[in-house]
């Protein structure tokens, strides 16, 4: 055993390269007919020299050359180039709205898009073999919903706009909404991520007459830096998730713009759920004196 382990850890790289290659690399024409994920029973036929082990046996090489059963994870896109320069410019506008809370505010804007039928989600209820609890759809057509909202950085106000569909009208009226909400401030800071709506001519154009509304962009690909994903979350958790309104559907988004509703004078509970509280690099630049 010990010699076949030796033997594993010379041939390391070309092990790996082989399993992240997949069962069918070298037999394209039989792809139809092989798994998708790699089997100890796989590995068996490609590395001869495991032919003669058991299952068990096989694990135990794999283990002790460092090879194990992993969770794949999503293909992400490229890294923005960018990153670290739009990370500073943000953290440098969260430091000045906090310096100059009675001029500047900083918003974190974005989308979202719910359906009339409930998540699914654990519930507690009895063990099996009793039922298990159910999203019940009450027998009513699908229907979705979409919302564009901004949560300010240093009160937690939420302030939004739904409407079956956002698009770059919806986009532009929202725009002039928050520059209402704001009459007597100074800059309002508007970050977002890189949506296309956002960047279209028309959206742009009514930036450019909103002249207190200054776009600051967020890296591409990098939600952790939008805590209104937390919203949103959070948004899931207490109102889509199990929900018993699919057969009253006026009545259900009237219940989702109430759980907005509960923060439109600002929340410091809700700013401490998404991080704007704490210990965070953002939290931390709005800490700043």
């Amino acid at each position: 055993m010990v010699a076949l382990i030796g033997f594993v850890f010379d041939h390391t790289q070309e092990i790996e390269e082989r399993l992240r290659a997949g069962p069918g690399a070298q037999c394209r024409e039989n792809q139809e007919t092989l798994p998708n994920r790699w089997t100890l029973s796989e590995i068996a036929k490609v590395f001869p020299f495991l032919a003669n082990y058991s299952l068990a046996g096989i694990w135990k090489v794999l283990q002790d050359a460092g090879f194990c059963l992993r969770a794949a994870r999503t293909q992400m896109y490229s890294p923005d180039p960018q990153y670290q320069q739009k990370l500073e410019h943000l953290l440098a506008v969260l430091e000045q709205v906090a310096r100059a809370p009675s001029r500047f505010v900083a918003l974190f804007v974005d989308e979202m898009g719910f359906f009339r039928w409930p998540d699914p989600a654990p519930d507690w209820g009895a063990r099996a073999p009793a039922p298990p609890p159910v999203a019940d759809r009450k027998r009513s057509p699908q229907r979705q919903w979409r919302i564009i909202g901004a949560l300010d950085a240093l009160t937690g106000r939420v302030t939004t706009l739904d409407n079956y569909i956002v698009g770059r009208r919806q986009v532009c009226a929202f725009l002039q909404q928050i520059d209402r909400c704001y009459p007597n401030t100074e800059k309002i800071y508007v970050i977002m991520d890189n949506w296309s709506i956002h960047t279209h001519a028309e959206v742009q154009a009514q930036f450019k007459l909103l002249p207190r509304l200054e776009i600051v962009w967020l890296p591409t690909y990098a939600p952790w830096l939008n805590p209104i994903e937390k919203l949103w979350r959070k948004f899931r958790q207490e109102v889509l998730h199990l929900h018993r309104f699919a057969d009253a559907w006026d009545q259900f988004r009237q219940r989702c713009r109430a759980f907005f509703a509960q923060f439109a004078q600002g929340s410091q509970a809700l700013l401490r759920s998404v991080g704007l509280l704490g210990n965070g690099k953002l939290a931390v630049a709005l800490r700043s004196p």
